[in-house]
């Protein structure tokens, strides 16, 4: 065997690049938008002027994370 199919044989091949089209990825962004939007809004604004529910089992249930975020809400 010759040094340069040695050296051939040594370098292990590099793995294929799958790409991903944007057709795949565009409805799981959307999903992560809308459930990090809806998120954002009942953690931060939910139970003050732009409530939905009425009570407030939302601001209980998501009192520590307001503060955890830096959203007050007292």
């Amino acid at each position: 065997m010759s040094q340069a199919d040695m050296a051939r044989q040594s370098v292990p091949e590099a793995p294929a690049v799958r790409r991903v089209p944007v057709r795949e990825i565009l409805p799981w962004a959307a999903l992560a938008l809308v459930l990090g939007a809806a998120l954002l809004y009942f953690v931060g604004a939910e139970q003050g002027a732009t409530s939905l529910f009425g009570g407030t089992w939302v601001h209980e249930f998501t009192h520590d994370g307001r503060h955890l975020l830096g959203f007050p809400c007292h």
